[in-house]
């Protein structure tokens, strides 16, 4: 039992780690910078967080109050918080400079069972993160067009189970039938994902090009709201200034946090960057702080548009796009196409990341053994790891298109910060295993910030549903089946102790 009870938690050692990632086949193509990564970062934080969130967090909803104006200072408050979790991957990006995110830096300080539960984990993240996103994009994407006259069949725009469960008889009667049995799928999902796929497939340097276009439109569409808004500000919509006092500020904070959800997933891209011990850092917290100050701008000037009385008493859907509703109460309603633009554009630079992302967790999982070894094969001329992105691909996209995973979405939330849990405990942990170890960066003010980083997410994932907690350890109990089934016996590290 004793001798059962150290294979599962064997660590991998660093040197081991950062050799393999030179083995022949596994070598990926080291083209990324600084400005590169930081815009990886950005491009995967701001997404459906400002565009559609903002609203909700502004006016509160049936559950919890707003926190109106004060919106500013919630944005602010989730920002330290994150911080202390960016500090924390920082240093282990610099550390350890592989990719595999918070699943690498498990496999080094908790040992292989832990690694494995947090790269398991990563899924709720990285794939049903990237579901969500690619079926919110298809609703704006289609909204786009009826704007243009161009409607497409109902039934090619929803899922299955949406139509079947909701009041959508005329969308199951105009659909094309096989043998009685009706054809509905969200076409435009499953596109975008596939059209992303072929992109990543291509090659890391092309998808950091594509990468920073669609950022580039979209930081040029909020600077746009932010510039054109502000001549529209009226001081007085600022009184009061936090009308549903603290609890409203906390609320508020507490759903802005999801708006800063991607800020890691620069480092998965570790072993792709030029110089990670440097760039990795800069990545990473740079991305968090330029984020924090064009979300504290976006929010300022939002309500500072849109009186809080008018948030609370307008409609669902329009709190789902709150930038457009601010264009459309001040009377500009092609600022609101242009805006509306700028969160389909965002919402592909977010899924882009995302599907690179979770791409790379199973490539490293893959090397270690755990998953199959052909998701650990590299294209001979892209240099990317082209059968997990496939694969990753494929799956997302037809997830997409067939299913509604609106209950899902906190399933992303407590897997996100499950794994900033880890990471935040990993940097205490591998500071007394191996202090003397070479640090570019070092999180400042250790242990205090990697706990008080443990604290707040901890704090945050109290926050959420009962039966988000249900459903997260039916995930993780579905996922040690698939350990002990399969990776357990097919670890490198269980070969490597048997001979």
């Amino acid at each position: 039992m004793k001798k059962f009870s150290r294979q599962l938690f064997r660590l991998k050692d660093l040197n081991m780690i950062l050799a393999e990632s030179h083995q022949p086949g596994h070598r990926l193509k080291k083209v990324l910078g600084p400005f590169e990564l930081i815009l990886l970062g950005v491009g995967v934080i701001i997404g459906a967080g400002i565009f559609a969130t903002v609203g909700t967090a502004a006016a509160g909803d049936a559950l919890r109050p707003g926190a109106g104006p004060a919106l500013i200072i919630s944005f602010a408050i989730t920002a330290v918080a994150c911080c202390f979790a960016a500090l924390c991957y920082a240093e282990f990006a610099s550390l350890v400079p592989i990719s595999g995110s918070a699943y690498t830096y498990s496999y080094a300080t908790f040992g292989e069972l832990i690694a494995w539960i947090i790269g398991w984990d990563l899924m709720l993240e990285y794939c049903v993160g990237s579901i969500a996103v690619a079926i919110s994009w298809s609703g704006y994407f289609t909204a786009l067009l009826r704007g243009f006259g161009l409607n497409l069949p109902p039934w090619a725009t929803i899922d299955y189970r949406s139509a079947m469960h909701g009041f959508h008889k005329d969308v199951i009667n105009s659909a094309p039938h096989i043998f009685g049995f009706p054809i509905i799928c969200n076409i435009p999902a499953c596109f975008i994902v596939l059209v992303l796929t072929m992109i990543l497939v291509t090659g890391i340097k092309q998808s950091s090009r594509f990468n920073i276009a669609m950022v580039t439109v979209k930081l040029l569409v909020l600077g746009f709201f932010v510039a054109l808004g502000s001549l529209y500000v009226k001081p007085e919509n600022w009184v009061p200034f936090a009308p549903n006092g603290f609890a409203g500020i906390k609320a508020g904070a507490a759903i802005a946090f999801f708006a800063y959800i991607g800020f890691d997933c620069v480092s998965t891209v570790a072993e792709e960057t030029r110089n990670p011990k440097r760039d990795m850092p800069i990545g990473i917290i740079g991305s968090l702080v330029i984020c924090t100050i064009i979300y504290m701008l976006v929010a300022a000037v939002f309500t500072g548009i849109v009186p809080f009385p008018l948030l609370k008493t307008s409609l669902a859907h329009e709190k789902a796009e709150p930038l457009t509703l601010a264009m459309q109460h001040i009377n500009l309603p092609w600022a609101a196409v242009i805006v509306a633009f700028g969160s389909i554009v965002a919402h592909i630079a977010v899924l882009l990341v995302l599907i690179l992302g979770q791409s790379r967790i199973f490539f490293s999982m893959s090397r270690d053994g755990l998953l199959p070894k052909v998701f650990a094969r590299v294209h001979e001329k892209f240099k990317t790891p082209h059968v997990t992105t496939i694969v990753v691909g494929i799956v997302i996209a037809s997830v997409a298109a067939l299913t509604n995973i609106d209950e899902m979405v906190d399933l992303t939330n407590i897997g996100t910060l499950f794994a900033f849990v880890l990471v935040c405990f990993g940097i205490i942990i591998l500071r007394i295993k191996e202090p003397l170890r070479h640090r570019t960066f070092k999180v400042p003010l250790s242990p205090i910030f990697p706990l008080l980083g443990v604290a707040s997410c901890v704090f945050l994932m109290t926050g959420l549903p009962g039966v988000t907690w249900i459903r997260f350890v039916v995930w993780l109990v579905i996922g040690l089946v698939v350990y002990f089934t399969y990776s357990f016996n097919h670890s490198l590290l269980h070969h490597t102790a048997k001979s």
